[in-house]
């Protein structure tokens, strides 16, 4: 892979400069506020901030990762190196100034996507390599500039296999930058096409879903497969099949592909955040709910060594421990409206296609039966409040600039689609239960209080139109 030279990014920066500005480079990060002129042809954009002083900034960075007259065997040693304090400073600064659209416009046409990608390939400090993925995430919010940082191949190659890295905040960076990308519609299949053909993204992701304790990161990687997926039916099938493409793979090829087999990364990824991180929980359950669009998605949970045991107890206890316990009111039903969702709609399709397997009987599964019934409940009850309860925005799907205002007005009617949804799979999946469960199983959770006629009646009334509409469909 070719990258540009930093002599060539020196070149580019110096040039740039001597063309944009008549004033000299000596100047402050602040204009001298007595001459108006000067201020308003140093100002980018609409802003107060500094052409010059951003120049300068650059330059030094440039200068540290290539200094002049230095041996290529030193500047090329794997050795990891620290970032000067105020040097730090400075490009945190730019880092910051960066989420101003005038400024990312700015820097895209300084050709900063060049000079970044210079400096990332030359660095051997994490931490500058975090900060330039940053500047260069933040610009990627914007339609324009992320378009050019798009039809930077080199670029683009570079950033996936940063994918690679082992500095958690660089990772979590590009995650982000690669996020906001697939986020755009105008590139996001350019860089679905480049995953495709990188198969390491898929071997980085899985090992940081399965390794990683970072939950910041845990999240945004899976808002990026989520995404991903989302965008991608064939890229999800790819992935979670990648396994059964390579039958006469050695057994030692076999246990290290296995230990970063999609599914059993997801879930490892959700045991991490399951306690203290629901709106990543909520993402992971989503990703798998995906995979329940497709057979082949739903056959990589089931058929597994374990033919599905392990992801089937897993989300059993999200439900009926994390989620909803017997003595939650019925706002927290109503806040996790999403996550439970997601979740219960993985748990009724592994149940109607692994209902021969002994771990998914009702009768081993009385106390999530309560659950599902309870919910339902609470659901229903939720539905009828006063438009005034506040509830838990979902997960956020973007990063970049705060939420536009008026984000507010629509919360009430977004959380009453929510609770719509999860009404119809706890219907749903209360139908497929009802179909094989036992009088005895019914008599004995009343006796235990998994059930009570609050809940049966809700049941009933809506299950009723799905059994209707099911002996209408039937054939005479």
């Amino acid at each position: 892979m070719r990258q540009p030279e930093p002599g060539r990014a020196k070149q580019l920066l110096r040039t740039h400069c001597l063309d944009s500005l008549n004033v000299g480079m000596d100047r402050n990060p602040s204009p001298p506020p007595s001459d108006e002129e000067t201020t308003r042809v140093d100002a980018i954009g609409s802003t107060v901030y500094s052409k010059h002083w951003l120049f300068s900034t650059l330059m030094r960075l440039i200068e540290l990762v290539s200094p002049e007259g230095e041996d290529t065997e030193v500047t090329d040693s794997g050795a990891e190196t620290e970032l000067d304090e105020d040097l730090e400073n400075e490009i945190c600064k730019i880092w910051d100034m960066s989420m101003d659209e005038d400024v990312a416009v700015f820097l895209q046409e300084f050709n900063a996507t060049d000079i970044l990608l210079g400096i990332i390939g030359k660095s051997k400090c994490p931490r500058l390599t975090e900060i330039c993925v940053g500047i260069l995430g933040n610009m990627a919010c914007y339609k324009e500039t992320c378009q050019s940082i798009t039809n930077n191949n080199n670029l683009v190659e570079v950033l996936l296999l940063l994918l690679g890295d082992t500095d958690p905040p660089t990772l979590l960076e590009t995650s982000r930058l690669i996020l906001s990308c697939l986020s755009q519609p105008d590139v996001s299949n350019i860089w679905i096409d480049q995953i495709h053909k990188q198969r390491s993204v898929r071997e980085n992701v899985c090992f940081i879903m399965q390794s990683s304790t970072n939950a910041d990161l845990l999240g945004k990687i899976g808002e990026m497969v989520d995404k991903l997926f989302d965008l991608d039916k064939e890229l999800m099938l790819k992935w979670v099949s990648d396994l059964k493409e390579l039958p006469d793979a050695s057994t030692t090829e076999q246990e290290k592909m296995a230990e970063t087999a999609v599914v059993p990364c997801l879930l490892e990824a959700a045991r991490q955040l399951r306690s203290d991180n629901i709106e990543g929980l909520e993402v992971y359950m989503h990703i798998l709910q995906l995979l329940t669009t497709a057979n082949e998605g739903i056959q990589a949970i089931v058929k597994t060594p374990d033919k599905g045991e392990a992801t089937w107890t897993l989300l059993n206890d999200i439900v009926c421990t994390d989620l909803c316990q017997d003595d939650d009111p019925a706002i927290i039903v109503e806040e996790q409206a999403c996550v439970l969702s997601s979740t219960l709609a993985v748990l009724s399709a592994m149940f109607a296609s692994n209902m021969e397997e002994n771990y998914i009987k009702i009768e081993q599964n009385l106390p999530l039966l309560g659950t599902l019934l309870r919910v339902l409940l609470y659901a229903e009850e939720s539905q009828k409040k006063p438009s005034e309860v506040i509830r838990r925005p979902s997960v956020v799907k973007f990063s970049g600039p705060s939420p536009r205002s008026g984000a507010q007005k629509g919360k009430r009617r977004e959380g009453d689609f929510h609770l719509k949804i999860l009404l119809g799979i706890c219907s749903e999946f209360l139908s497929e239960i009802f179909m094989d469960i036992s009088k005895e199983i019914v008599s004995n959770s009343f006796k235990e209080g998994l059930l009570s006629q609050a809940m049966c009646t809700c049941a009933f009334q809506h299950l009723l139109p799905l059994y209707h509409t099911a002996k209408g469909s039937t054939p005479s």
